[in-house]
């Protein structure tokens, strides 16, 4: 337990807002297999226009890259909208090594997501 007595930090947190009818979903934290779960409950109960907010990821596994490309799909599928934002290579480095961040609608900022997929 930390000294100041908070107890544990959680493994993954996951917060959301709407911006122009887009449900943003901001992640902070582990993706991987002990979080997994929880990041797909998360996503379950997310409208059908998304966009990922993966500026707080410290980590990602290709299992929580496999719930992210499924959102993308169907998203193509169903014509809705989906992009991530904030996605760093140095904490998500399963997207370049499958060859998926040529193909992900990746973002720098919300207003980026906004403005192409808006």
């Amino acid at each position: 337990m930390p000294e100041n007595g908070e107890g544990p930090v959680p493994a993954l947190s996951l917060t959301s807002s709407t911006v122009d009818e887009i449900t943003v979903i901001k992640v902070d934290g582990v993706l991987d297999a002990t979080t997994r779960e929880q990041f797909a409950d998360y996503l379950a109960m997310a409208g059908s226009n998304l966009i990922l907010d993966l500026s707080g990821v410290t980590f990602m596994d290709s299992r929580a890259l496999g719930l992210i490309v499924h959102h993308w799909q169907t998203s193509l599928a169903s014509d809705t909208r989906f992009a991530l934002i904030g996605v760093e290579y140095s904490k998500s480095k399963v997207m370049w090594i499958t060859g998926l961040a040529q193909r992900l609608p990746l973002y720098d900022t919300l207003d980026d997501a906004l403005a192409a997929i808006g």
